[in-house]
């Protein structure tokens, strides 16, 4: 089977009901603790109006949830189910991160790994915008993006395991770079899934935005904000963990 013949995108769709087991809250606890340190710094105490885009199953934010006033948006149904049950106090919304306008605005805006998402400089400048369409002056924008350019070195294999109510998962991630036309990466899912001894296999593929820092910084200065990267201890990874931020300035 040639990789152009696996679906794509299964992991947001169809198979979305494997999320949990694959990357279970709990594992967000010390990723969650540098989000909480990060927005109480500018914002300081309180329960402060937040918006994050592209939650995903929502496990991040359910560490720190009950401490503001969030709001939620994303693009996959079965990923806001998950986000719901988990964080049944926050509003959540369907929509595209390139896109929405919710007509409000927030002390912060979140966007963690899905911003990834954005393949080109005008998906990534469009959802740069969205967030400074949603924040207060002065507002605060976090976003985490999986990878840069600067230091990529393809390929990337990684695999991981995760047990939940009978279902047993082990999953296998090939990350490769694209070379054609606009950079970007090719990620090749391998999901064994095993039910009380039953075992199938599904294949997933997606693409996420490869950028040097340097765009990023470009990026953000266009729509309007200042740029810090953050550089942050992790155990879960190698090297640092970088959270990018900035602050709107109009």
């Amino acid at each position: 089977m040639r990789a152009e013949d696996i679906p794509m995108y299964r992991l947001y769709g169809e198979l979305a009901w494997l999320w949990p087991v694959m990357s279970a809250p709990a594992e967000y606890a010390e990723e969650a603790a540098h989000w909480r340190s990060l927005l109480r710094e500018p914002l300081g105490p309180g329960r402060h109006p937040i918006l994050e885009l592209g939650v995903g199953g929502g496990h991040n934010l359910s560490h720190f949830a009950s401490e503001f006033v969030p709001v939620a948006v994303d693009l996959s149904e079965p990923m806001l189910a998950h986000s719901r049950r988990l964080n049944p106090a926050v509003e959540h919304h369907l929509g595209d991160m390139r896109s929405i306008r919710l007509g409000r605005r927030f002390r912060a805006v979140l966007i963690h790994d899905a911003v990834s998402h954005m393949l080109d400089e005008n998906d990534l400048l469009a959802a740069l915008r969205t967030a400074a369409a949603h924040l207060e002056p002065g507002g605060l924008l976090l976003a985490a993006p999986d990878r840069f350019e600067d230091g990529f070195v393809s390929p990337e294999v990684d695999r991981g395991q995760g047990c939940a109510d009978g279902l047993s998962l082990t999953y296998f991630e090939y990350t490769h770079l694209i070379r054609e036309g606009v950079p970007r990466v090719e990620t090749i899912l391998t999901y064994v899934i095993d039910q009380g001894g039953t075992v199938q296999v599904e294949l997933d593929r997606m693409h996420t935005g490869l950028f040097p820092l340097a765009t990023w910084r470009r990026l953000f200065g266009q729509a309007g904000f200042s740029f810090v990267a953050r550089r942050l201890p992790l155990s879960s990874i190698a090297g640092d963990y970088v959270i990018l931020q900035g602050i709107l300035q109009r």
